[in-house]
């Protein structure tokens, strides 16, 4: 037999072996056997991922690829990270950077700014900032927002984070308090330092309209100020002037400031609150849909629970509340408008159907976990004087839980194709200075009770369209580049959970308590949860929106 011969023999056996094993790639991370929701609400799939650095590397049947680290999926879904679309994590964040408690639900971003935001600040801001400071002691190094978003990334933390410009915010910084309208050189104040904002990253402009300073602007005011976010082809968001019996009157003024601004706009926490007011659901619902036919972009966002969280003194008169805190305690001072502030008080929801969760004063603390009823006969006084009793002595709003939903139009809102998710609450550790407050079980459980009850329990809707609602939805509403989908080429926001097994565990009574059933959590290709378990990685960083320049 020739050399030559043998040589093409060799040869030939080479190529032939190189086909049937073709040489493999290598991925930092290989996520295998998968169920793969990939957020657009399509029907899953059975596959893998592979991540590189920060980013989906590929998606598939990837057989010829081998991980650094490698994740056995079988039986378990695999999707992008949920979005937060109201998050209250700002302050939490500074103490803990983990985010443990949306951490271990899956999500990797959370927005920030309801009516207020962390910035822009005047040296006067900041100082009341600091004089108001619960549990939680912070610095304030920063002044405008984007600030205080890049010092949240480089300090470490595990999720992403987004934020609004509180128009409350901006009132403060111009104009202070004040219950009028804003001169033209405040007005211009107020846009320039929205501008700002904008570019540095913000998403939009949001308002919280039942609160003091927000809801002193007037329709027109916000619109003005909704031009200049249009600009920055930005969103407005708004916790609406009234859920209660004003609540269509506040969803048109809410499309009119669409409409007329010119740019996308969503209602925070959409819903029909107090028993009376429950019928109005399907009335707003049929305006949202109409001003959608017209070609307006309006959305909406729900928290999974028909129990809603705020302040003890919403149920205040409007005039004791206008001037803000401060105004408010000296109004209680003087027996004759504590007198019609009593007489006054407007409980859309009764008064044993109103948690006691969170108070400043250290010595009224005792009282959390009791019902508003249950105090005022252990005081042997009325509902009204109690409330007003409670609000002086703690020197703060109160935080509360009102049992105000129906559970029926829980189940309604969620069907509904343009609805979001979010937690309405900060994202806490159950451990040190966290427990030193009750907190609404939402802060631990709202997305993982949508995928547990009202997803597998209730079959309310499907998983997939589910998953589109924690992911593509919103970050197509925000207008984000390259997140919330399962696609190479994007970020690596990533996680893996059993649909079997995945469950909100706190309840009213006891709320700290993680949600379980969530095993993998990717941010930015960093594994954050690994197993179940926090492993103290903080890859989260500034996602800004879509007029940034900065």
């Amino acid at each position: 037999m020739s050399k030559q011969y043998l040589l093409c023999l060799t040869l030939l056996w080479a190529f032939f072996t190189a086909c049937e094993n073709p040489e493999k790639t290598t991925y930092d991370i290989v996520i295998r056997n998968g169920q793969i929701l990939d957020g657009s609400g399509k029907t899953s799939f059975t596959g893998d991922i592979a991540i590189n650095a920060d980013t989906i590397a590929a998606i598939g049947s990837l057989e010829n690829a081998v991980g650094k680290a490698e994740i056995d999926a079988t039986g378990l879904s695999v999707a992008p990270g949920f979005i937060n679309m109201l998050s209250w994590a700002n302050v939490a964040l500074l103490e803990d950077g983990r985010s443990q408690g949306d951490i271990r639900q899956g999500v990797t971003l959370e927005v920030l700014g309801e009516g207020s935001s962390m910035g822009p600040l005047s040296e006067a801001m900041k100082q009341e900032m600091k004089n108001g400071q619960g549990d939680i002691k912070y610095d304030i190094p920063w002044t405008s927002l984007g600030e205080y978003l890049n010092y949240l990334e480089e300090k470490g933390i595990s999720t992403n984070v987004a934020s609004f410009v509180g128009n409350a915010t901006l009132r403060e910084y111009a104009i202070g308090i004040e219950k009028r309208p804003p001169s033209p050189e405040e007005m211009e104040t107020m846009k320039n330092l929205l501008r700002q904002g904008m570019e540095e990253g913000a998403v939009g402009l949001s308002t919280s309209l039942i609160y003091v300073p927000s809801g002193h602007a007037d329709t027109n005011e916000i619109i003005e100020l909704a031009k200049v976010v249009a600009e920055y082809d930005g969103m407005y968001i708004s916790h609406i002037r009234d859920e209660e019996g004003g609540l269509l009157e506040a969803v048109d003024e809410l499309i009119t400031i669409s409409r007329e601004a010119k740019l996308p706009a969503e209602i925070y926490h959409f819903k029909a609150s107090g028993n009376a007011n429950w019928h109005l659901l399907d009335s707003a619902i049929t305006m949202v849909n109409a001003a959608r036919t017209e070609g307006l972009a309006i959305t909406t966002d729900m928290y999974m629970y028909n129990a809603s969280s705020t302040g003890l003194n919403v149920v205040l008169p409007a005039w004791a509340k206008e001037g803000g805190h401060k105004s408010t305690i000296t109004l209680m001072e003087n027996p004759a408008t504590r007198k019609k502030m009593m007489d006054e008080i407007d409980f859309h929801v009764p008064p044993e159907n109103i948690l006691l969760v969170g108070f400043r004063n250290k010595e009224l603390r005792h009282l959390i976990g009791k019902t508003l009823a249950e105090v005022a006969e252990e005081r042997q006084k009325s509902a009204n004087e109690t409330l007003v009793d409670l609000i002086y002595e703690d020197d703060s709003r109160i935080q509360v839980v009102y049992f105000s939903m129906s559970e029926e139009n829980v189940k309604k809102k969620l069907k509904l194709p343009y609805m979001s998710i979010c937690s309405d609450a900060g994202s806490y550790t159950n451990e040190g200075v966290f427990l030193e407050q009750s907190t609404h079980p939402r802060a631990y459980g709202s997305f993982a009770r949508l995928l547990g009850h009202f997803v597998r329990d209730e079959k309310v809707i499907s998983l997939e369209e589910a998953i589109y609602k924690l992911t593509t939805l919103p970050a197509t509403n925000l207008k984000l580049k390259k997140r919330g989908a399962l696609k190479a080429g994007y970020f690596a926001d990533v996680v893996v959970f059993d649909p079997k097994t995945i469950k909100a565990n706190a309840t009213f009574k006891e709320p700290h308590q993680y949600a379980t059933g969530m095993q993998h959590v990717f941010v930015n290709g960093g594994h954050i949860l690994k197993d179940g378990e926090h492993t103290g990685t903080f890859s989260g960083r500034f996602v800004k929106g879509p007029g940034a320049t900065k």
